[in-house]
């Protein structure tokens, strides 16, 4: 039986490094689970999840040029069930402040006054924009904040700055 990408293997850990382990598989061959397909939760330490000579089921993820055979304990296996999202305000919302005394005004705004500072460009329409549209909307901005701060340098020097 030949090894192949997407093939679901038996093997047993033959090693472990910091970096991840080992396995032997079918036809005197081996590859090497990486820590990050070891599980779907974070691995601190490989040998906290695996032992040698513990028998486990690989998936071939990779074969590379010089034949190294790149596996996933992982995906061999189901995914975990994603936690169900609770509907409700959320942590730091406006539902977790306490509603302000009567009569108590809000804190004045940290805006720059008009005709100070950044001025912000005009509302664009949202929607899905394709990644053509909204490099180009981008560029436009880069090149006219740009081309802003040339002016204003140019006009720095003409005040008796240095050239």
């Amino acid at each position: 039986m030949g090894i192949e990408v997407g093939s679901i293997l038996d093997g047993k850990v033959t090693g472990i490094t910091k970096f991840g382990a080992f396995v032997s598989l079918p036809g005197n061959r081996s590859g090497l689970v990486h820590i990050s397909e070891i599980a779907y939760s974070y691995v601190n330490d490989v040998h906290d999840l695996l032992s040698e000579g513990q028998d486990v089921k690989v998936k071939v993820i990779g074969i590379d040029d010089n034949n190294r055979i790149n596996l996933s304990i992982k995906q061999a296996l189901p995914p975990p069930p994603r936690p169900e999202r609770r509907p409700g305000p959320r942590p730091g919302g406006p539902g977790d402040r306490p509603p302000r005394p009567e009569g108590e005004r809000r804190p004045p705004s940290r805006r720059p006054a008009p005709g100070r500072g950044f001025t912000p460009e005009p509302a664009q329409p949202r929607g899905p924009a394709s990644f053509e549209d909204q490099l180009k909307q981008f560029m436009q901005s880069s090149d006219s904040k740009l081309s802003e701060l040339h002016m204003n340098e140019k006009r720095g020097n003409r005040r008796g700055g240095r050239k």
